[in-house]
Order: structure tokens, then sequence, then C-alpha cells
């Protein structure tokens, strides 16, 4: 007889699922100039570096915030890792480390450095050390990330 209740695709790994320096790579993503100027005009961000195209500061033609960086990662991880099994977002420490422009193709490699239950059943706070490269394989960015995570369905829930 099937399952009648199959498998939700898409759903992030619980806790239980991970380990200490368990490693994950994530897809490649190539930053567009929608991505930049959408990003700049939600965040108010208007910075002549990031808005004209002729401006050719420091960081050379076209970089984009450290923080659509960020957020770009984040959200490959989110829909990799913790999809429906994320409970909070308890720290983060970002370190920029070179521009991202646009035309560059980022991805992550996530390291798993710390699994803690919590006190309460059926969660942990899950540590990892996220690595941000371009396609050259250098490194643009790196963060420690914490967060909340569920436990399998039924297993020291409250």
């Amino acid at each position: 007889m099937p399952d009648p209740t199959p498998p939700l695709l898409g759903l992030g790994l619980y806790w239980q699922q991970l380990a200490v320096g368990q490693r994950f790579r994530s897809f490649g993503r190539t930053v567009t100039e929608h991505d930049l100027m959408g990003f700049v005009a939600l965040t108010g961000m208007q910075e002549p570096l990031f808005v004209d195209a002729t401006h050719a500061g420091a960081l050379g033609a076209r970089p984009v915030p450290a923080a659509l960086t960020h957020a770009l990662i984040e959200g490959m991880l989110l829909r990799g890792m913790v999809h429906g099994t994320g409970l909070a977002l308890l720290e983060t420490h970002i370190r920029p480390k070179a521009p991202v422009r646009v035309g560059d193709t980022i991805h992550a490699e996530v390291e798993v450095t710390g699994v803690r239950p919590t006190s309460r059943g059926g969660r942990a706070v899950v540590a990892c050390a996220v690595r941000v490269a371009n396609q050259r394989g250098e490194a643009v960015m790196d963060y420690d990330v914490t967060r909340l995570l569920a436990g399998l369905p039924g297993e020291n829930a409250e």
C-alpha cells in the first residue's frame, strides 16, 4: 500500500542528520544587474558605487554590496539545508574578503562546526562555517552562522 503521506520535496535537514565536520557545496548563482538594482532599491543603498555604471571607485566597476552577496548565499543555503527545519537564525559573523561584481558566479562551501541539542526536546543549536567563492575559486566572503534547527518529527518533541 502506498504511503498516505509522501515525503515533502525540498525539506531541509533535521539536526540529527548533521554531524561536526560534515561538508556541503551549493550550486553556483550568477549575480545580475537586476539583482543589484533590486537590492539597492529595496534597501536604500543608493550609493554611486552601486547605482552608477560609470563609477570606478576603489573596488573597480560594478561591485555589489556584501549584504547582497550574503543574502544570495543564505537564500541558496536555506533552500538546500534548512527549508522547513530552521527555527531561528541565532547569530552570524560576516567577513567580506574581496569584491563581488555584476556577472560573477558565486557559490558556498559549508562545514558543520557544532551540533548541540537543547534542553528543550526536538531541537538543537547548529553552527556552520561558510566560505563563499567566485567562479575562479577565489574566496570573496566567509562567515560563521548559528541556527536553531528542528529535530526529526516525533523524536523528543514536547
